[in-house]
């Protein structure tokens, strides 16, 4: 997995963490934290298919 995607699947948990704290103290801060977590889990799975992308490409080429 690619470095990217796992820093970016490392953002989204702490934002969801973060979401689950902010709403436990009644603070509605924790909508922005949901929309970070949406964000980065786009990113993350962005990334993997863009990686496996590359490795199908250098796949059919070695062959």
């Amino acid at each position: 997995m690619p470095r990217l995607a796992l820093c970016t699947l490392a953002v989204c948990v702490l934002a969801i963490a973060a979401a689950v704290v902010s709403f436990a103290r009644g603070s509605w801060l924790g909508i922005i934290w949901v929309l970070i977590a949406g964000i980065s889990s786009n990113m993350a799975w962005y990334y993997i298919r863009r990686a496996r992308a590359a490795d199908r490409e250098s796949a059919g080429a070695a062959s």
